[in-house]
């Protein structure tokens, strides 16, 4: 008897067509079902960065307003050169048309963010409202 299994055990020396295209068929299926996901969360995450960025802006401006007596619209360029913030990740630094608006209701920030390939206008949101977004259809 151990002979004969030894002889069958022998001759087994790899996997059947059959098989060998049935696991390929299921590596394509999890690939079309997971591709797309990744690139939506990769959107995703675009989407949350350039907001957290408007988020930081804004909190500079704020700082830069409770120890200024000027109550005008601060730019990013103004904001880096007080000294108030050194990178404004997905805003370009130099970028004058990154506001922020002093209101008593609340600072409001108006600008446009890129990241990678993903770019989002903001306009005029408080801190809240800019919380609250969500994600634009494409």
């Amino acid at each position: 008897m151990k002979k004969f299994l030894q002889k069958k055990l022998k001759n087994e020396k790899g996997l059947t067509l059959v098989e060998l295209l049935a696991v390929i068929v299921i590596l394509g299926i999890i690939a079309a079902i997971a591709v797309p996901s990744i690139g939506n969360i990769i959107e995703n995450s675009r989407f949350k960065a350039i907001k957290g960025d408007a988020q930081t802006i804004l909190s500079a401006a704020n700082m830069y307003y409770a120890e200024s007596d000027t109550k005008t619209d601060v730019t990013l360029p103004m904001l880096k050169e007080k000294g108030f913030i050194n990178d404004s990740g997905a805003f370009k630094i130099d970028d004058e048309k990154v506001i922020v608006t002093y209101k008593s209701g609340g600072n409001t920030f108006t600008g446009t963010g890129k990241s990678g390939s993903y770019s989002l206008t903001i306009t005029g949101l408080t801190s809240k409202g800019i919380t609250d977004m969500s994600k634009p259809a494409n």
